[in-house]
């Protein structure tokens, strides 16, 4: 006799897309912390400012693989559901994440050691394109109308986490065995560690099912690839909505997470134990205002919280920079936290809006082209290009400039051009079909047999 299918609660949906973010930024952000020793690794020795440069052009490789990777895991979550990709994509990120504690060095195997390096990123980065659009997608399907920028938000907190956790992780084991043994082979401990983890997030991401939201859409018409494509073609302002917005939010969150722990050890002289601990303050502070800003969204809309963000990271960045190259380490946490504060301000209501500009049908496809290229484009190069700022310049503060002109250029026209997504019918969302039609009632019909009604709550459709 067939099992009954047991009903998963609302916060087990909550929790099962936020382990995804937990295991895939633990697993991505392991490589930017460990950068300087990565360098070292596998690249050759003479020029050390060269082989940073090289390592940190491995880091922006695996951004380039995200938009294929989130267009494909895409159409599949569209058509096989989110939860069979979300188990994939957390599972090859983890896979990738432990190859790379285990690969041999340059001395050992020479010009290969960069090579499988490189096919390691660009595997986690096809993995974090799926998991970066689906998990959103998870979360937002899944959520109650009124709480889609909280749930959001503690997502937000489950993505950052673990980056603070991983910095005071690699404090207590490079504290533990000294600078020295660290620095020759303990930096693989984390990686190790990072493919334990999403061994576990794998575990757990089978027991959920997939959201009622999506059931119904699919209870109406299975979706095609001829359908993603023209589905996309609808949503074509979307895209560019959120590749103009997300262009200063990915920008200063990677300045975050991905390059002012290096920015703080060669320009504001500090120990890595000390940049560990600044760095991973920051990133803490970044991730417990999530929720927090994220609620407010809830109850004043989404497009003021998203301009408190850009006017703080247009007022803050320059003084953030003088701080952290200050050469004191109150110096650079204040600094640091400066721009945790304005990124989490941006990502609070751009991480919702991201996912409620797309319709249900093309939710996770839409998502995953747009949000990833962005990402691309943008994050994966910020490191590599904030380095070359500071080298052409001369000054350590040229990035603060870069990530200001973004939001007076790019982040201003998508804001412009975004409307409040607050209200909005996700299974609709932007593209202005008849809401509450004929095919809709069918699906909720056909999907009210066994669903929870705690999952979601009654369709907000006032736009």
């Amino acid at each position: 006799m067939k099992k009954p299918k047991t009903e998963v609660r609302p916060h087990q949906r909550l929790m099962g897309g936020a382990i995804g973010s937990v295991v895939e930024i633990f697993d991505f952000s392991v490589y930017a912390l460990t950068a300087p020793a990565l360098a070292i690794h596998f690249f050759p020795k003479g020029d050390p400012a060269t082989a940073l440069l090289a390592t940190f052009a491995v880091f922006a490789a695996a951004f380039f693989a995200r938009p294929l990777g989130g267009v494909l895991f895409g159409i599949l979550g569209d058509r096989l559901g989110r939860m069979r990709i979300l188990s994939l994509t957390v599972l090859m990120m983890g896979g990738a994440t432990l190859l790379t504690g285990l690969l041999p060095s340059y001395a050992a195997i020479g010009i290969a050691a960069p090579i499988l390096l490189v096919i390691c990123r660009l595997v986690q980065g096809l993995s974090l394109g799926g998991e970066s659009s689906g998990g959103y997608t998870y979360v937002i399907e899944s959520a109650p109308d009124n709480k889609r920028g909280k749930w959001i938000g503690i997502v937000i907190f489950a993505l950052y986490v673990p980056t603070a956790f991983l910095s005071l992780m690699i404090v207590g084991i490079s504290g533990a065995m000294g600078d020295s043994a660290y620095m020759d082979w303990g930096w693989r401990v984390p990686f190790v560690i990072g493919g334990i983890i999403a061994a576990v997030g794998f575990w757990l991401r089978l027991r959920l099912d997939d959201p009622e939201e999506f059931e119904a859409a699919a209870a109406v018409e299975k979706v095609t690839v001829k359908d993603t494509m023209r589905g996309l073609a609808q949503s074509w302002k979307s895209i560019g909505r959120i590749l103009l917005l997300q262009a200063p939010q990915t920008a200063a969150a990677y300045l975050v997470i991905g390059y002012m722990f290096t920015f703080v050890v060669t320009h504001g002289h500090l120990s890595q134990f000390q940049a560990q601990l600044t760095t991973g303050a920051s990133v803490l502070l970044l991730a417990c205002l999530g929720p927090v800003f994220g609620s407010i969204s809830d109850r004043v809309g989404r497009k003021p919280v998203l301009a408190a963000g850009f006017i703080w990271l247009v007022l803050m960045a320059y003084p953030a920079f003088a701080l952290a190259s200050n050469g004191t380490v109150i110096g650079a946490l204040l600094g640091q936290c400066l721009l945790a504060i304005g990124v989490s301000l941006i990502n609070s209501a751009f991480f919702v809006i991201a996912v409620e500009v797309f319709p249900t049908r093309v939710r996770y496809a839409g998502h995953g082209l747009a949000f990833n290229l962005a990402a691309a484009i943008f994050g994966g190069t910020t490191p590599l290009v904030a380095t070359a700022l500071v080298t052409q310049f001369g000054t350590p503060i040229a990035p603060a400039f870069y990530a200001i002109g973004l939001a007076l250029t790019l982040g201003l026209a998508g804001f412009l051009l975004t409307p409040e997504t607050r209200y909005v019918s996700l299974r609709h969302s932007l593209l202005g079909e008849p809401k509450n039609s004929a095919s809709d009632k069918s699906a909720e019909a056909n999907a009210s047999a066994g669903a929870s009604s705690a999952s979601n709550s009654p369709d907000i459709t006032r736009q």
